[in-house]
């Protein structure tokens, strides 16, 4: 009986400890992402200035979708702890 209650109980505290690592992975990865983004929009607005307005547009919504993207998958990584 206090064996099932000490591996429920550990049971819990791993899974607590891999929806944190799992909501860490996800940020990590978004930050990335939106880095890499940047990057390779200065790039192409330094090739080709006269474009930039447009690849500035383009940036901004693609990282929001990366941020909507990380936010459904924190989300889901919290309401596994319940």
């Amino acid at each position: 009986m206090i064996s099932t209650i000490l591996l429920q109980v550990a049971a819990a505290s791993w899974a607590k400890i891999g929806s944190a690592l799992c909501a860490a992975i996800v940020a990590f990865a978004a930050s990335l992402g939106i880095s890499k983004l940047a990057k390779y929009v200065m790039e192409a607005s330094a090739r080709q200035p006269e474009i930039a307005g447009g690849l500035r547009t383009t940036a901004i919504i693609v990282g929001a979708l990366i941020e909507g993207v990380c936010l459904f998958a924190v989300i889901v990584c919290l309401l596994s702890l319940y």
